[in-house]
Order: structure tokens, then sequence, then C-alpha cells
């Protein structure tokens, strides 16, 4: 597996941070890899909630079918993620309140391409890097959304 954490502080409560990372139709605003998504079963998103999603990568766009699998508003919520080829991910956002009106955001990605071994090592070499930068780059566009409001 390959795993990707980081984490910003936003100057924003953790309510408004909350409700735009949990918007699908807000995905495109500061995911630098998303495209498209379809399918949401719920909205607002609860437990048990499901959607289609179209990222874009190394030239490359791939479907994923995401499952919130766990969440407490406005603190935590955990995707389970399948792509192509039975690829997988765990996506964690935990959001912690500065009681300054200010936000801390950790993110983590656990990724599993195809492949078993040898999938994970050439993941590493073939978007090991890329993935913590377009990890870096969301939240700083998330960022950028919510402070100049």
């Amino acid at each position: 597996m390959s795993k990707v954490t980081t984490n910003i502080e936003i100057a924003a409560p953790i309510e408004k941070v909350w409700e735009t990372v949990m918007n699908p139709d807000c995905l495109g605003d500061w995911v630098t890899i998303h495209r498209d998504v379809s399918s949401v079963s719920d909205r607002p998103l609860v437990e048990g909630s499901t959607m289609e999603q179209v990222l874009h990568m190394r030239g490359f766009s791939f479907r994923v079918n995401w499952k919130l699998v766990d969440v407490t508003a406005p603190h935590t919520a955990h995707w389970e993620g399948r792509g192509p080829a039975h690829s997988r991910a765990l996506i964690r956002y935990e959001l912690e309140s500065s009681g300054d009106g200010r936000t801390q955001f950790h993110y983590t990605n656990d990724f599993q391409p195809p492949g078993g071994r040898l999938g994970n090592v050439a993941s590493r070499f073939i978007v090991g890097a890329a993935s913590e930068r377009e990890a870096s780059n969301s939240l700083s566009r998330l960022k950028s959304l919510l402070e100049r409001d």
C-alpha cells in the first residue's frame, strides 16, 4: 500500500470546512485531480452513502466508486474506494477546531494499486511523489477557497 498523509490549517470554522469537503458538488473546487462526480446516493452524505468519481492523474482518467464507511460530523469521514483493476483506496478526513475560528484538516490516503507486491513497488515510483504533491495542492486550494469568503 502507498500512503499519503498531509494536513493544513484553514482560517475558517470547522462547520464551514466540513460543509465544503462533504459536498460532492464542491469537489471540483478543491480536489486537483477531480473531473466528475455522479450517482451520489444521498444528499447530505451519511454513513453508507456512495458516489462515483472520475479522477485524472498522470495523463489518465479513471473511475472510483466510493462508499462513506464511517462519519462523525464535523470531525471525521472515512471513505473506501474501488478503482480499476481491483485497485483500492482508503481516504480519511480528520478535522479539529482550534477554537479561534481555525480548523486543522488532516488528510490520509492509503492506496493499494493493482498487481499485488509488484504493483506496490511500481506505485511508489509511478504515483508516490505525484500523490503527495496532488494531496498538498488540493488542501492548498481548499484553504484558498475557504479563506477568501
